[in-house]
């Protein structure tokens, strides 16, 4: 991991829970904008959050893996390690609102 990516994850970064480890990490957890920001979609039974989310952080996140953020639970779509020459730099992941039935 480059020094500055853990700096900059040490002063700015929020801290989250991944539950495949039972690890409380240092990462930057964002909703990736959209075209529209209208808001949630409704349904029959409430309004939707299908807004996707972005992590980049130390740990690495695997498509599956959960985490927990602010009293929300997040599972990953994809995640992958990112470099700078030879040297990992970070992990990034694109999240989703877990379902409760999941």
């Amino acid at each position: 991991m480059t020094r500055w990516v853990e700096r900059l994850l040490d002063q700015y970064g929020q801290e989250v829970a991944v539950e495949q480890t039972g690890q409380t990490v240092r990462a930057f957890l964002q909703p990736i904008p959209e075209r529209r920001e209208d808001g949630p979609e409704p349904s029959a039974i409430g309004r939707l959050d299908g807004r996707l989310w972005l992590y980049l952080g130390r740990t690495a996140l695997e498509t599956g893996d959960t985490v927990l953020w602010a009293g929300r639970r997040f599972r990953a779509r994809s995640g992958r390690p990112f470099y700078i020459g030879r040297r990992l730099s970070h992990w990034r992941a694109v999240l989703e609102r877990a379902r409760e039935a999941e």
